[in-house]
């Protein structure tokens, strides 16, 4: 449907009868819907959407988006447009919600989310600094969300890898942009994927993200992400991430060049410079980042973070840092990173390996940041379910971006209004680390390549007792 059409769609549907119709159809349902969904829930909603939905310039179109978050908080089961539409006329007029009152309702509700102009980039602006406001932002934490579908007429369908699960699935692959705190875990930004050769409607080539046609799996992460984050509009906090399948180097320099800090995960065969001269490894040219951490594991030390999947546990990993360099073959991107490791055993190899910029924080802070992303797949994980973030049914790309912005509205409500998904949040407020980091303005100078020289990896540098001294020092001044 091309815009004009839409516009003259919606001009048609404002006539005295259809207004006279929707205004009753409103007040039943918004009645209903408060007691599907609850007092105490409702009033988040009330409260929340009033604040959001200031963009959207028509009472009418407001009223339609505090019904659809309802909908998506109180329907059973998926959380289609149809489903949505039958609870709420059965929900009005006490029945099934199987008559022409469900049908009205439905092709409301499906112009609103597939066939209206509204923009959804201001609800999520909106979304993010009201959220700035209650509970203030510790990172941003980027995951991919795997949603499969069966059919081959949705936008971006196509056979997609699951990183999270590591297999091949059939369906959509978005990337979700969190907003974390101490007490809040809920999506904010969304990007979705569409490779070249792509099922592509005419709503998708003529939407406000088109854009996002034609990209590689990584330019769409990092893009969303960004944009994401710009868009916002608030205090530079870090990203985290998981960059294992994604190319390190090109990721790393576009978060430098954007001033925007980075904690991503890599592959321990990830390459890497040491550019510390006293510790092991230093001239031996590009190692794995795995050998790299285990030639300094002599300085680990315990860190305790609060585990997410359990309120009120505390786990303990051992945890050790070093400056290092990504390989890059234009000296102006060349710059030092820090690279941490998580050991959970200690006669084991390290489970997880991060790289940041900001090399002059304490590890144990981090490491401690990085578990926000096991918040974040906890969380999203009830909230597949619970409110619709992957329900969507429609073929069109900005049907698709309004249904994912309203889902992550009622994501939010159930955060604010004492859901299951704030729970995700429940005991790190008090942990150490979890306040906000500040970071700097400018992201760390470039440095020169340290020369490579010829020969093996060094081994016992005058013994463990020197490496750990000089290894120590290195990282003392890189807190």
């Amino acid at each position: 449907m091309t815009t004009a059409t839409a516009t003259a769609t919606a001009t048609g549907m404002t006539s005295a009868s259809t207004s006279a119709m929707t205004s009753a159809m409103t007040s039943a349902m918004a009645g209903a819907a408060v007691g599907a969904v609850g007092v105490d829930l409702d009033g988040a909603v009330e409260e929340l959407c009033s604040a959001v939905f200031t963009s959207l310039r028509r009472k009418d179109q407001r009223e339609r988006g505090r019904q659809y978050v309802r909908g998506l908080l109180a329907t059973e089961g998926r959380k289609s447009i149809r489903n949505i539409a039958h609870h709420l006329s059965g929900a009005a007029d006490g029945g099934d919600g199987s008559g022409s009152g469900s049908a009205a309702v439905e092709q409301s509700l499906h112009h609103f989310i597939a066939a209206s102009t509204w923009d959804w980039q201001p609800i999520r602006t909106a979304l993010s600094q009201y959220l700035g406001q209650s509970a203030p932002l510790n990172a941003w934490v980027a995951q991919p969300m795997a949603i499969p579908k069966g059919g081959e007429h949705s936008v971006g369908a196509g056979h997609r890898f699951d990183p999270h699960r590591g297999q091949m699935f059939r369906g959509q692959q978005a990337f979700g942009v969190w907003y974390t705190s101490a007490s809040v875990v809920t999506p904010v930004g969304w990007r979705l994927f569409l490779e070249e050769g792509a099922c592509e409607s005419r709503e998708a080539q003529e939407s406000q993200e088109s854009q996002e046609v034609h990209e590689s799996y990584e330019t769409c992460a990092v893009t969303g992400v960004l944009n994401s984050v710009r868009e916002a509009g608030m205090p530079t906090r870090p990203v985290v991430l998981d960059i294992r399948d994604i190319a390190t180097r090109a990721t790393l320099n576009r978060f430098a060049e954007a001033r925007v800090p980075v904690v991503g995960r890599i592959s321990p065969e990830a390459r890497l410079l040491v550019t510390d001269p006293r510790l092991p490894g230093f001239g031996a040219g590009t190692l794995a980042a795995r050998d790299i951490l285990q030639n300094v594991r002599g300085l680990r030390m315990p860190v305790e973070w609060p585990d997410p999947a359990v309120p009120g546990a505390r786990r303990t990993s051992l945890v050790a840092a070093v400056r290092v360099m990504v390989p890059d073959p234009a000296p102006g991107r060349r710059r030092e990173v820090l690279l941490f490791g998580e050991w959970e055993a200690a006669r084991r190899l390290p489970t997880q390996l991060w790289v940041t910029d900001m090399v002059r924080t304490d590890p144990g802070v981090l490491v401690r940041m990085t578990k926000t992303a096991l918040r974040v797949s906890a969380a999203s994980a009830v909230s597949g379910q619970d409110v619709g973030l992957r329900d969507f049914s429609g073929r069109s790309l900005a049907g698709w971006h309004r249904h994912v912005t309203l889902a992550s509205v009622a994501h939010a409500v159930r955060c604010l209004g004492g859901g299951d998904a704030g729970g995700w949040g429940s005991g790190l407020g008090s942990a150490p680390g979890s306040v906000p980091v500040p970071v700097p303005a400018r992201g760390p100078a470039p440095v020169s390549v340290p020369g490579a020289v010829a020969g093996p990896l060094p081994g016992r540098v005058a013994g463990r007792r020197a490496v750990r001294s000089h290894a120590a020092a290195s990282l003392t001044g890189a807190r």
